[in-house]
């Protein structure tokens, strides 16, 4: 499954945002995910500025992948749910009520958290 923008309109950080909606998506070999597949708009802005999320469709891993100012960030963890540094980034955002918070995002954190075990109570 793939993370891409629902529709314009949410901001962050003084930009617009789409909050994210989830879409099943098959990884082919020949698929450029990072380069020519980042012009697509689907998986970026354009080639070789990708911005995107993946996770398998039994949650065992999770990539992500976005263009920062001087590089691009990636990210893998295989089973993230089970990844303690994925859960404090997941509590934080379940907390953190700040200016350029994303109130679907949060409340979104929160639930995923208190639906598996030990997880936050939903606010």
């Amino acid at each position: 499954m793939t993370e891409r923008p629902e529709h314009p309109g949410a901001t962050r950080h003084g930009r617009t945002r789409a909050p994210a909606r989830w879409t099943r998506v098959r990884l082919l070999d020949r698929w450029d995910i990072m380069g020519r597949g980042a012009a697509s708009a689907f998986l970026g802005v354009h080639s070789g500025h990708p911005g995107f999320g993946m996770m398998a469709l039994d949650g065992s891993v999770y990539v992500g992948a976005s263009t920062g100012e001087t590089g691009i960030d990636v990210l893998a963890v295989r089973d993230p749910d089970r990844s303690e540094n994925v859960l404090r980034h997941l509590e934080w955002i379940a907390r953190h009520d700040g200016r350029f918070s994303n109130r679907e995002e949060r409340e979104r954190a929160a639930a995923w958290l208190a639906a598996r075990s030990g997880g936050l109570p939903v606010p």
